[in-house]
């Protein structure tokens, strides 16, 4: 059977499209010494993709065009050149946007045994759980008591945050773009949910919601909902900029209306990359499969059917048709 690849062949220019991305075979890799075969079961499309996509310096690089793409992704070994590997064995990689992974050993890790569904490492145990995990408990310092203010709440790391802070005792106020979204965080025991595409002003409703204000704002999408943070903060609060979606594809500058307000209000806000964390997976593994077990962490994912489908689903991250964590089931 022929293995397939997503190559980007277009840098795109604001929104991408279904014709920037082209489906090659790839020839027949023969295994080397040391090697895998992985058939990926799998893919995981998130938006920090989409910077990969310019021909930038970042901190992950960018795509380079006619080869194939990467993310994250969990298979089942086929063939095995190295032997700590068996066949039959799941493991993660990088080496999504492909029907099947060759590469080096170190390239993969077992899944870790945590009696939960292999996708689920995508998504709350994996890099978006973790996101959520370390962005609100470490870089925002939140605990019990707090408000705590998520944009972007449906999505896959927002989702996690919401119940993470409400599991500890946080009133938590969210925002989404649409009934179904906003229900569902309702659902989850979310304390106030904006439905920012029904707002005509997310200051005020902001501020509606969080009548004392917030003391933490955890930021997936950026733009009108940081300056409605920076103006609706309690002094000392603590900002987590994990993500600003809304400015990925239009390269547009942040409005920053009430950044004066960072000095009066001696406001924290600090940036921060999953994989500063990535030494203390133990701890988030430990707790979060737990939450996992004892259903106090509902797990939402949205599903594509079909390796075809791995450019709609990412393209889907920004037009808001996903619930939670986007996964594409090869």
């Amino acid at each position: 059977m022929p293995n397939r690849a997503w190559t980007l062949q277009h840098r795109p220019e604001g929104m991408p499209r279904p014709s920037d991305f082209a489906l090659v075979e790839l020839p027949d890799a023969p295994l080397g010494e040391g090697e895998l075969r992985v058939r990926n079961l799998w893919l995981s499309v998130d938006p920090y993709m989409r910077g990969r996509m310019n021909d930038v310096k970042s901190y992950v690089p960018p795509f380079q065009l006619g080869k194939p793409m990467d993310g994250g992704a969990i298979g089942e070994v086929v063939e095995s050149n190295d032997p700590s590997f068996q066949r039959g064995e799941r493991v993660q990689s990088m080496l999504g946007w492909r029907e099947e992974a060759v590469g080096p050993a170190s390239a993969f890790a077992k899944l870790p045994d945590l009696n939960v569904p292999d996708r689920h490492h995508l998504s709350v145990l994996g890099m978006p759980g973790a996101t959520a995990y370390f962005g609100l408990l470490d870089v925002a310092e939140a605990k019990q008591g707090d408000t705590v203010f998520v944009s972007g709440a449906a999505g896959a790391v927002g989702s996690v945050v919401c119940q993470l802070a409400h599991a500890r005792g946080m009133r938590v106020v969210a925002s989404a773009g649409g009934p179904d979204k906003c229900g569902w965080l309702k659902d989850v025991g979310v304390d106030e949910v904006i439905d920012y595409k029904a707002e005509p002003n997310l200051v005020k409703a902001l501020a509606r919601a969080a009548p004392d204000g917030i003391d933490v704002y955890f930021d997936n999408v950026g733009g009108g909902h940081l300056d409605a943070a920076l103006a609706v903060a309690k002094p000392f609060a603590r900002f987590a900029i994990c993500g600003m979606i809304s400015s990925y594809n239009d390269g547009g500058a942040l409005s920053l209306r009430f950044a004066t307000r960072i000095i009066g209000a001696r406001l924290k806000i600090r940036g921060f990359i999953v994989s500063d964390h990535y030494g203390d997976f133990d701890r988030f593994h430990r707790e979060m499969s737990e939450m996992v077990k004892v259903d106090q962490l509902h797990v939402r994912e949205t599903v594509l059917e079909g390796f075809e489908k791995t450019p709609e689903a990412f393209l889907g991250l920004f037009t808001g048709t996903n619930i939670g964590k986007m996964l594409v089931r090869v």
